[in-house]
């Protein structure tokens, strides 16, 4: 009895080994691998297809723009566990099944996560709202259906701050790369990333710290 029991649960061991394999898509591009898998039965073939095509077409350019060495092999899990959006961390981005169902139109939420890929910053020596910013900006330069998803620069408003995050301290940076150096954001990305970054990079890029550039922003800023 004890040595069939054993073997019934190695055998439903096994089964759910084989469906997680079954769940597993592995697709190579050009240098890259992406390997996707979903514990999320209701997945729009659909929409998985334009999740991978959405890493295929905008990896390489990001990875081109920001870090040539980023790793080659990334990973995506549609998880029915996951109640936020989308999380980064070690190559793999974990996206909610929830949004995916309220929100299949956002496809650019792969760009914004797979930058934070490309970012690579380990423990980083910036500020939260400063990698997030970048992130958005990268989705905003590189998206490839932001209007689709009706996502884009928020108006500035009086109580924005550029340490808003996220799409604010996007749409700052973007009206810095038009209006006052451009290669700006890049430049700090890269500084994030070799950990030399203080706050006094701005002014060395600019000639201004954030908060007179911010100033200039406030006065006119339009992008």
């Amino acid at each position: 009895m004890k040595k069939i029991f054993i073997l019934t649960i190695f055998a439903a061991l096994v089964s759910t080994f084989s469906v997680q394999l079954k769940a597993q898509e592995i697709t190579k591009k050009n240098g890259y691998t992406l390997s996707f898998e979903s514990n999320f039965a209701a997945l729009d073939p659909q929409l998985k297809k334009r999740l991978i095509k959405t890493f295929f077409e905008v990896y390489p350019k990001l990875a081109k723009e920001y870090n040539p060495s980023t790793v080659k092999e990334v990973k995506f899990f549609v998880d029915t566990a996951y109640d936020g959006v989308a999380a980064t961390a070690d190559g793999k981005v974990t996206f909610s099944s929830m949004w995916m169902i309220k929100h299949p139109e956002d496809i650019d939420v792969v760009t914004h996560e797979v930058m934070h890929i490309v970012q690579d910053y380990g423990r980083s020596v910036g500020p939260g709202w400063l990698t997030e910013g970048i992130a958005d900006y990268a989705r905003y330069k590189f998206g490839v259906d932001n209007e689709g998803a009706k996502w884009s620069l928020p108006v500035l408003k009086p109580d924005h701050s550029y340490k808003n995050s996220y799409r604010i301290t996007a749409a700052f940076f973007a009206w810095m790369e038009k209006n006052v150096k451009q290669g700006t954001i890049k430049a700090v990305d890269a500084a994030l990333r070799d950990h030399t970054y203080t706050k006094n990079i701005w002014e060395k890029l600019t000639g201004k710290d954030l908060d007179a550039l911010w100033a200039d922003y406030v006065k006119n800023s339009e992008v």
